[in-house]
């Protein structure tokens, strides 16, 4: 039987996001709920508020100033997630090419931009 949402509350206790430990936190909770294969409509209604607390969070903490470039944003995102170039290897393909990207010899593609989206969780816009 699944738990009332008054319980489903207590259990979670979600606020104002005000770090990054509450935000993973919050995050768990929510990867949790998203990969059962089906929720009861009490379950989906918290999944719902936990997904404003952490994109409300996101874009107070995360936010990238608008004139930087997609270098600059991704280099950002990188170290803001304390990331090596080696854990984008899956992205771009292999270590030279992260390295080359990063250093601005060569610049994103398409492709790259919407696995960088995917990856940080964000448009991947910001990354063309």
């Amino acid at each position: 039987m699944s738990q009332s949402y008054t319980d489903l509350l207590a259990d979670a206790a979600p606020s104002a996001i005000r770090s990054e430990a509450e935000y993973k936190r919050t995050m768990s909770i929510i990867e949790g709920l998203a990969s059962r294969e089906s929720l009861s409509p009490d379950e989906l209604r918290l999944l719902e508020l936990l997904a404003v607390l952490a994109t409300d969070y996101e874009r107070g903490s995360y936010a990238i100033e608008s004139r930087s470039t997609p270098l600059e944003r991704l280099r950002f995102l990188i170290s803001e997630n304390d990331l090596k170039q080696v854990d984008l290897v899956d992205v771009f393909g292999s270590e030279s090419r992260v390295s080359e990207v990063i250093n601005g010899k060569r610049g994103i593609s398409k492709t790259q931009a919407k696995r960088l989206g995917e990856r940080f969780r964000v448009s991947p816009a910001l990354f063309i």
